[in-house]
């Protein structure tokens, strides 16, 4: 599967990725949520791992305009944040989001994880 991360902790980033790629996983990266709408749009990906805090816009902005465009709307999007105050997993929903991941994940879980709802996600009619 062709996954895009869109998270600008260089640390995040590199974990993320490498942990996808060694289970198979083609890897897109963005450092800002601009640049992931873009990418988002040329590649297609099957899966958006969207942090929300971001310079410039946030994820859930991002979040948000991915959903009201025609050539993103079917992407499933997941947050993956450092934030874990109650409400703010309701606020990623709300955004648009099929899930959330708080940071640090954990890195024995990870990938099964996004297998999990990528699978769930194909099998959902799209929003």
């Amino acid at each position: 599967m062709k996954i895009l991360i869109v998270e600008d902790t260089p640390m995040n980033l590199e974990l993320a990725t490498d942990l996808l790629e060694a289970a198979g996983h083609m890897v897109l990266a963005a450092t800002s949520a601009e640049a992931g709408f873009e990418i988002a749009k040329r590649e297609q990906p099957d899966l958006i791992l969207m942090d929300i805090s971001l310079p410039g816009i946030d994820g859930l902005v991002a979040t948000h305009l991915l959903k009201a465009n025609d050539a993103t709307r079917s992407i499933p999007v997941i947050a993956l944040t450092a934030h874990a105050m109650q409400g703010d997993q309701q606020l990623a929903r709300e955004a648009g989001c099929l899930a959330y991941l708080t940071k640090p994940f954990d890195t024995r879980t990870f990938v099964h994880f996004i297998e999990t709802l990528l699978a769930t996600s194909k099998t959902q009619p799209t929003p």
